[in-house]
């Protein structure tokens, strides 16, 4: 598609009622604000303008958050966004991400199952959106395998790159699982060192002194499988930041 080349995200497959999107990191998926802050959305809508002007419609089915890069699956019919909705409800659309996290975990493979909710209904935070492990919350299950572990070349601190599966679909699910058993990911100003660090960028942007703490500008998790089940699979590959810092590792 000749227009792609314009826009800020990379289309990795199309057919009349889809279309799978490369999205980078730092493009917001969903206007947040009332700004003209360009949004994978309003540009989808903008692409895929006269296929809505007779009668589809932008339906993103997977959302990323601002930060994440990777696949998004977006419906472009009303029959589609049904479809790919109860596939997920189904669990017959498999999820796949790829994370770099602090430390060498002792085990290979892993199960997380800790029900999540957001914290603020039970204890103090500053950030609205932030979710803990809690009884009360809804029920939430992320699989980890390690892909392989590494230590930067310019120091001793220890890394991993890990693929998670989530096996349900809960905001922030798989940062807070890795956090809470100790692996939290690279980059991360929420669930990483301190969540003071996520206050202090909001107020002064990215900073020497953040960069010395998160190391990455922002954190380290791309989508990177997209499967419907005996049907399609979509693969992106680690993005060249996440790239880079893997491959600075010995």
């Amino acid at each position: 598609m000749s227009s792609a080349t314009s826009l800020d995200f990379r289309i990795v497959d199309e057919a009349d009622y889809y279309v799978v999107i490369d999205k980078p990191p730092f493009l917001l998926v969903h206007p947040t604000k009332p700004n003209a802050a360009p949004t994978l959305w309003k540009q989808l809508r903008e692409l895929f303008a006269f296929e809505i002007a007779g009668g589809g419609q932008v339906s993103i089915v997977n959302r990323l958050d601002r930060e994440t890069s990777g696949l998004v699956l977006v419906a472009k019919t009303s029959a589609a966004a049904r479809k790919f909705g109860m596939l997920m409800q189904q669990r017959r659309l498999k999820k796949g991400y790829l994370a770099i996290v602090w430390g060498w975990p002792e085990w290979e493979t892993k199960v997380v199952d800790a029900p999540l909710d957001r914290q603020g209904k039970h204890q103090r935070s500053e950030i609205w959106l932030k979710q803990m492990i809690h009884p009360a919350g809804a029920p939430a299950q992320t699989e980890f395998h390690v892909e392989r572990r590494f230590i930067k070349s310019s120091g001793t601190d220890k890394f991993s790159l890990i693929r998670a599966v989530p096996r349900t679909g809960r905001t922030h699910q798989i940062r807070v699982h890795l956090a809470s058993i100790d692996h939290p990911i690279v980059g991360d100003k929420i669930y990483g060192p301190d969540e003071q660090l996520y206050l202090r960028f909001v107020e002064t942007g990215w900073t020497p002194e953040l960069e010395q703490r998160l190391l990455l500008p922002r954190h380290a998790l791309h989508s990177a499988k997209l499967t419907i089940e005996g049907e399609r699979e979509w693969i992106s590959a680690l993005p060249p930041d996440l790239a880079e810092f893997c491959s600075g590792g010995l």
